[in-house]
């Protein structure tokens, strides 16, 4: 089989670490991915010099998803979606702290990590011990987090895991929302937003209008070309939309939104806008 033949192939790729698991298809990387993003520089040179305020970013611990016909999607946090924003963030002055559920590393979606972009690069060089030895989001919630001017959750499916159904993310999103902080999120990490309405008459997101990565793609296209193994065991926006919230794209563009204190993007297309944007936000607010 030659290169050509092999960028070709639809068929998702086994993941060697686990039984029935399985990578995107070398066809789906090649309309997905890309070795740069579109970093274009900071979105003013303006920095935060105050050295209070820091970014609570809650990462999946979570490699595998479990799929409705029974095998596993190889998945994580999606590079791209995670770092840079978190680029933009820290170039502007804010401290990054990073937590899991379990305390466990951050996973990533490796095959997705832009080789040739020196913002991405940079991004992970600094970070990266944080996402191996992350704190535990219960004992920051213990600790306190009056510190924080944001909380940020990126995409990749691993976020549809466990952080939507749990307890200490329902409790820090509690505190984001009464103490007027920023949430920013994207792709697939909207899912989130789901924990806000556990055990609840309603989720307190209930009215917002968030951009997110469109069903449609997850239960069309992304079956079509390989980049799933199979349906994914729930939907995100038509899950969204039962607990309240409304989504506003029905396409992956690079679209951003923002509602109230709210930031949201659809896909790693927005990952480059929502950094800037969150940079506006927090000078905005948190600027002092």
């Amino acid at each position: 089989m030659t290169d050509s033949d092999k960028s070709q192939d639809r068929s998702p790729v086994p993941d060697q670490a686990e039984a029935n698991a399985f990578f995107p298809s070398a066809y789906s990387l090649s309309q997905y991915t890309s070795s740069r993003t579109d970093f274009d520089g900071p979105v003013t040179e303006e920095t935060y010099t105050g050295g209070k305020w820091k970014i609570l970013t809650i990462a999946t611990d979570e490699r595998y998803m479990l799929m409705r016909n029974g095998t596993f999607f190889s998945t994580g946090n999606h590079p791209v979606e995670t770092l840079l924003p978190l680029h933009h963030m820290a170039e502007a002055g804010y401290e990054v702290d990073v937590a899991t559920v379990s305390g466990g590393p951050g996973k990533f979606e490796w095959w997705a990590y832009p080789g040739q972009d020196e913002a991405i690069a940079s991004a992970w060089s600094s970070i990266e011990t944080k996402f191996k030895a992350p704190l535990r989001l219960s004992d920051v919630i213990a600790r306190g987090l009056d510190d924080y001017a944001a909380i940020f959750i990126p995409g990749g499916h691993g976020a549809m895991n466990v952080i939507p159904f749990d307890r200490d993310v329902q409790a820090a999103l509690d505190f984001f929302l009464d103490n007027d902080r920023l949430i920013i999120t994207l792709c697939h990490g909207p899912a989130a937003l789901l924990a806000a309405g556990l055990d609840r008459s309603e989720n307190r997101f209930a009215g917002y209008r968030v951009t997110a990565f469109p069903d449609a793609l997850d239960f069309g296209a992304n079956l079509d070309i390989g980049y799933l193994p199979g349906e994914m065991p729930w939907a995100l926006g038509e899950t969204l939309k039962k607990d309240g919230i409304e989504i506003i794209n029905d396409e992956m563009t690079g679209a951003t939104t923002r509602d109230r204190n709210l930031l949201t993007g659809d896909s790693p297309l927005a990952a480059n806008q929502l950094g800037k944007e969150s940079v506006v936000a927090l000078l905005e607010s948190f600027g002092s």
